[in-house]
């Protein structure tokens, strides 16, 4: 059986012509899938009975299975989805005033070993595949629409307006997957976001920037967390294969592609790490030529973590620091902590606890 969240428009309309069945009725069956968040063919009313057959003989939508589902205090909600062989993703909801962002995974476990991660110590399973990706939107949307919160809202009123490719994994090392679920999260026949409106974090696979800037250009965050390359190799060991002027001058080049004419970067706050004012002021000389705006992460511990995050007062002259030279810089307010969802701490379950950061397949 088919899973349907794999297809887009054009992939969906062949899939229904093996059997058939006009082209028209591919854009009918993405409405009752993603507009609706219907998943029983049998219920979508002004589907033809013949082609109702076909696709209950041939096909299914599919969507990893609940393992738990925690709602925070603060209105957080997070999932532990199963995606197989007791392998488990998560994937997070926040609420703001002013946009509901969805923060999505596009692997099990992680391969690259960022030390202050909590994903990258448990190790690597594999690559979700598109319909993996898109099935946690998918069903995040479905749930969410029966919260006592939302349950009210009209089928316009998104719930979902942001997505940010930041739960567990590096999304650039499952390239072809991750890119082919972005143009749907896109295409006004699925989800119909703006470019502006989806983020993808990377720790900096420069040859995949250079690649996803002409493919699929969404806005961009990169996880720098360190100002020196002697740092950052330790923090970031992917630093040690596209060290950090290779990276601010990937950033220069996506920037010409990107729907937002700036780079986000991303700065975990670490205790006597990375968190001096020198630190702070050797980081304006190395973005000095790149738009850019800073989001500063108070670290978030973890069992046998080795880190701590830094104390409230030099976060913010951290801050006053950067914001004194013109630098957007802003302190991610930390959300989900009472049920683990906040960044750094996504771990999943992984089965397979595989090292494989020399194994890496890099997109050049």
């Amino acid at each position: 059986m088919d899973n349907l969240l794999e297809f887009n428009l054009q992939e969906l309309t062949e899939y229904i012509k093996k059997f058939g069945h006009k082209p028209y009725r591919a854009k009918q069956l993405l409405r009752w899938i993603y507009y609706f968040n219907e998943d029983h063919f049998e219920v979508m009313t002004d589907v033809a009975k013949s082609f109702q057959t076909t696709l209950k003989n041939n096909a299914k939508i599919v969507t990893p299975e609940i393992t738990f589902d925690h709602l925070s205090l603060d209105g957080t909600r997070k999932w532990l989805l199963d995606v197989g062989e007791k392998n488990g993703i998560e994937t997070v909801f926040i609420p703001e005033e002013d946009r509901g962002t969805l923060c999505i995974s596009s692997q099990v476990g992680c391969a690259l070993e960022c030390t202050f991660c909590s994903t990258g110590r448990q190790g690597f399973n594999r690559n979700l595949t598109s319909g993996e990706i898109i099935g946690q939107l998918w069903l995040a949307n479905k749930l969410l629409r029966k919260q006592e919160k939302y349950n009210h809202l009209d089928l316009e009123k998104r719930i979902i307006s942001n997505v940010v490719m930041m739960g567990m994994g590096e999304p650039l090392t499952n390239y072809n997957n991750v890119v082919h679920s972005l143009e749907m999260m896109l295409d006004d026949h699925v989800y119909g976001l703006s470019r502006r409106k989806v983020t993808l974090s990377t720790s900096g696979l420069v040859s995949a920037m250079d690649k996803l800037k002409k493919d699929c250009p969404v806005a961009l965050a990169v996880s720098l967390h360190a100002p020196n390359n002697k740092l950052r190799d330790e923090l970031v060991p992917i630093n040690k294969k596209y060290p950090l002027k290779e990276l601010i001058s990937g950033c220069l080049r996506y920037i010409e592609f990107a729907p937002r004419d700036f780079i986000t970067f991303e700065y975990v706050m670490l205790k006597n790490v990375n968190d001096s004012l020198d630190q702070a002021k050797e980081l304006i000389k190395l973005v000095k030529n790149v738009p850019c705006k800073f989001n500063l992460i108070p670290f978030n511990s973890f069992k046998n973590s080795g880190y701590e995050c830094s104390d409230k007062n030099i976060i913010n002259r951290f801050k006053e620091v950067l914001m004194d030279e013109g630098i957007i810089t802003t302190i991610r307010k930390t959300r989900g902590e009472d049920i683990d969802a906040a960044c750094g701490q996504l771990v999943g379950k992984v089965q397979d606890k595989k090292r494989r950061s020399s194994k890496i397949t890099f997109v050049h």
